[in-house]
């Protein structure tokens, strides 16, 4: 990738208050990109892309989220950047398999805890783990669901499992750790924010995921 569309790509991405790290990411999956076809991005066309996100599936064995995360990363830069309107690259919808839940032992728990550096997605994983919530309940909380009152101690979800509303537990060294938290991101809308004033998205959250997992012990 020529200097000149690195600086356009990161500068779009500042502008629409991409996050850090997937401002990271998307400059590393074009680099990728560059590299896989020896060409810049800019002297590609739709069949070479469309190799690209095949590579990726057939030969590198990535998972689908994580194919995801490189297709979104190529979309804002050939759709916003290089404003390609008739770019067709497409990745294969989700494999419908149904898996039983890796469950995790308390070991492996506080390994990841202690293996995630980043305040957000350390209490975000601790929040997911410790509350028993679901990612796609977790990303979509609000500060004001957390009811921190001694007498309450409660997080509250809205419209979670069959679209109704639930109450679960809210421990004290959570909230020990949300009020860290809290008071270096001063959250407004939600509670994990993300790009474009919407709230971290389920591929953002699995990313984070996956690097505390990855992390040697």
């Amino acid at each position: 990738m020529s200097n000149d569309l690195k600086t356009q790509f990161i500068n779009h991405m500042i502008l629409n208050r991409y996050s850090k790290e997937t401002i990271r990411n998307y400059v590393r999956i074009a680099t990728d990109l560059k590299k896989f076809h020896n060409k810049s991005p800019d002297q590609l066309n739709n069949e070479q892309i469309q190799e690209y996100l095949l590579h990726l599936i057939k030969d590198r064995k990535l998972s689908w989220g994580t194919c995801n995360i490189y297709y979104s990363g190529l979309a804002c830069l050939y759709k916003k950047v290089l404003k390609r309107d008739k770019t067709t690259f497409t990745l294969p919808p989700r494999p419908r398999i149904k898996k039983l839940p890796q469950i995790l032992s308390v070991e492996e728990v506080k390994r990841l805890f202690e293996a995630s550096t980043n305040l957000k997605h350390r209490v975000l994983l601790k929040i997911i783990y410790s509350a028993g919530l679901r990612v796609s309940e977790a990303i979509r909380l609000e500060p004001k669901h957390i009811e921190s009152d001694p007498s309450r101690m409660m997080i509250r979800v809205d419209q979670g499992k069959g679209k109704k509303d639930r109450y679960t537990l809210l421990s004290t060294h959570l909230l020990d750790e949300l009020r860290v938290y809290w008071q270096r991101h001063k959250p407004v809308k939600w509670l994990f924010s993300g790009s474009h004033g919407r709230h971290l998205s389920y591929a953002g959250a699995r990313l984070a995921y996956v690097k505390a997992k990855k992390k040697p012990a």
